[in-house]
């Protein structure tokens, strides 16, 4: 079930592994939460993960079988769920499990998503072919970060943004902001 999320502008951050969307987004989230928003992250993985340790309680819970672990104190709670089989994760269901008050979401991942984006684009270097781009064939995207604009492979009208600019892409995404306003899909 979908919530309303008046307030909550979400922004993905698609690239390829090694594009740099970490490092883009850990001091990104410093600037807006420093500019008073409360920000909250949704990321992809691709591979098999754990946040949880062996012999901690939770773990053993889930080892016991629970399909879902939620572990609460006064200052987090993180919820641990199971899935019986094999799965993608739906990038929609994941922002509906985000508290609503949130200002910014930014979802790292999920290049295939309907969500507006931010393509992340490095320029090849020696030894190292470059990536394919999207924004010529996605309309999600609504800008790219790049290190190297003029390396471009395909011309575009779209925003620019350097990538080593952090302050310049906190400043575009607050600039722009009702273009990420978030409305969930209908059920």
């Amino acid at each position: 079930m979908f919530q309303e999320h008046s307030r909550m502008k979400v922004v993905g951050f698609a690239g390829y592994s090694g594009a740099g969307k970490t490092t883009l987004l850990e001091p990104l989230i410093g600037l807006l939460v420093s500019s008073g928003a409360r920000v909250a992250v949704v990321k992809h993985a691709h591979h098999r993960f754990d946040i949880d340790h062996e012999g901690k309680d939770s773990w053993r819970h889930r080892k016991a079988g629970a399909c879902e672990v939620l572990v609460a104190s006064d200052l987090r709670l993180a919820l641990m769920r199971e899935y019986p089989a094999p799965r993608e994760p739906e990038v929609h269901a994941l922002i509906a499990e985000i508290d609503p008050g949130v200002d910014w979401v930014l979802v790292e991942g999920f290049r295939g998503s309907d969500l507006p984006k931010i393509e992340i684009w490095r320029a090849p270097t020696a030894g190292h072919a470059a990536n394919p781009v999207r924004y010529p064939q996605d309309p999600a995207v609504q800008a790219i970060a790049t290190d190297r604009p003029g390396a471009l492979p395909e011309p575009t009208a779209l925003p620019v943004l350097d990538l080593n600019d952090v302050p310049l892409i906190a400043r575009w995404l607050a600039a722009n902001g009702a273009r990420f306003h978030y409305r969930p899909p209908l059920p």
